[in-house]
């Protein structure tokens, strides 16, 4: 039997330090694209083209970088605790690292999916291009949740926070909606970690200041730390 359940709630930040680019530290701006260009459902059916070029390069990217000791961290409290990763991250780091139960709220970048139906979803690690159709006749785009669509696992993800006994918050501002609220459905008694190199303020830190312990340093260090408390 293990000890504690254990939520992490990661964001960008764990993966930067692997070499994944970000935006939010870019002025709205991802690889000199506006982000509302490549990562909205309007951005798609304004020019589909330059979506799928987008992401097929940040899949490019993706062959070329590794789990970093943050991610091999998260899997090392699975050796005597109960750990649900749930990631804004659409890499699979995790996954490389050896997280066993992933929660991806944002969607895969190793995935395609039909643009008419959600279900109908693809294994994918080489480019998507226009003219590549799921089983449905439809072009296949990006199995990623962008600005404009729903969360399909918000649910889920919400679930495993009500019940956990500890959560981490790494690498992750707590800006972007719906994931920035999953904090809020934490317990009274959940101990709540919050590791970021920056300083980090939004409504969640500022409401639930009593409850965070914050860790100001980069993903590795902080998830080391927390090691040391929970073994």
């Amino acid at each position: 039997m293990k000890g504690l359940k254990i939520v992490i709630l990661s964001g960008a930040g764990i993966s930067a330090e692997s070499g994944v680019s970000t935006f939010r530290d870019q002025n709205g701006l991802w690889e000199n694209h506006d982000i509302m260009d490549v990562a909205s459902i309007e951005g798609w059916h304004r020019n589909p083209a330059l979506v799928l070029d987008f992401y097929n390069k940040r899949r490019a990217q993706l062959k070329t970088v590794f789990p970093n000791d943050a991610h091999k961290y998260c899997v090392f409290l699975e050796q005597t605790h109960e750990v649900t990763v749930v990631t804004q991250n659409v890499d699979d780091l995790h996954e490389r690292a050896g997280s066993s139960h992933i929660i991806h709220l944002h969607g895969r970048l190793l995935s395609a999916r039909s643009s008419v139906d959600d279900s109908l979803v693809y294994p994918w690690t080489e480019d998507i291009l226009p003219g590549d159709k799921a089983s449905d006749g439809s072009q296949l785009r990006p199995d990623i949740v962008w600005f404009g669509e729903a969360v399909p696992l918000i649910g889920e993800a919400m679930d495993a926070i009500k019940q956990c006994d500890v959560l981490i918050v790494v690498g992750t501002s707590l800006q972007v909606y719906p994931a920035a609220g999953l904090v809020g459905y934490a317990h009274r008694a959940t101990k709540i970690y919050l590791i970021d190199p920056n300083h980090v303020e939004s409504y969640e830190t500022i409401y639930f200041a009593d409850k965070l312990e914050v860790l100001t340093m980069p993903a590795s260090d902080g998830m080391a730390r927390i090691m040391e408390d929970l073994g």
